[in-house]
């Protein structure tokens, strides 16, 4: 299982979309590279340990400003972070826009090209996963292909049932990554199963997208009502509200 940075069964991370691309509600534009290495020392400094990523949040930018901002830190600060990114969703530059594709090729690829901007991942999850990739052999060789580059915590980042089942059967899955708020409770199921296999959790979407931060201490009340372990992602880009977030993660916890 994968060691939490934090003796809390449950800490708070962040999410990098849109440090990478426009993402929310009302999508925000997408921060400076200073501003948003700025940002990630910013919850380096609050505590938060658990950094999420992928080469899809804009052409691999948020990957490359994450792989900045942890080559500089002193080798025993980065050795208590946590990287976590995905692979199975790309960039088409021509268009700006992501699409999937889980082909062996692809999915090797575009792992080395995270390697490089990262320098070392410790969670690599399975992006827009489907029922017919998890049960894939170009999958499969990409697991064998990413645990030779010793990368040991293999996940899933799910939002249907099935792909849920899947995931949470197959024992190459050590965590699971999926959306759950109190506006989109359908996972809880899912929650519970994972848990149930001893799964690290990463919950995404605490506040829908923005859509209810209005009260950030009963959104993340809500999570912490399911017992598990794991992270909750805040994907903010704003220092203020991801002190704000901190702030009503720690009384709600």
């Amino acid at each position: 299982m994968i060691i939490a940075v934090s003796e809390r069964k449950v800490q708070l991370g962040l999410g990098l979309i849109g440090v990478g691309k426009p993402w929310g509600v009302v999508p925000n534009p997408v921060p400076s590279e200073r501003d948003a290495v700025e940002l990630l020392a910013f919850a380096f400094e609050l505590g938060v340990r658990y950094f999420d990523t992928a080469p899809s949040y804009g052409d691999g930018v948020s990957e490359h400003r994450l792989g900045r901002f942890v080559n500089s830190l002193s080798p025993a600060d980065r050795a208590k972070v946590t990287i976590a990114t995905k692979f199975g969703e790309h960039w088409n530059p021509a268009s700006g826009e992501p699409y999937p594709d889980h082909s062996f090729d692809s999915l090797t690829r575009s792992l080395e090209r995270s390697m490089e901007r990262l320098g070392r991942i410790d969670v690599l999850q399975l992006h827009k996963t489907t029922p017919q990739a998890l049960t894939s052999e170009a999958v499969a060789q990409a697991w064998d292909f990413a645990e030779s580059l010793d990368i040991r915590q293999l996940g899933a980042s799910i939002s249907d049932l099935e792909s849920a089942r899947l995931a949470i059967a197959d024992p190459r899955y050590a965590m699971l990554q999926m959306p759950f708020n109190e506006s989109h409770p359908a996972l809880a199921p899912v929650l519970q199963q994972a848990a149930a296999r001893r799964m690290w959790i990463a919950v995404n979407r605490p506040f829908a997208m923005g859509a209810i931060a209005r009260n950030r201490r009963a959104a993340f009340r809500f999570i912490l009502e399911q017992d598990f372990s794991g992270v909750i992602l805040s994907g903010t880009t704003s220092r203020e509200h991801l002190r704000e977030n901190w702030v009503a993660f720690q009384s709600a916890v």
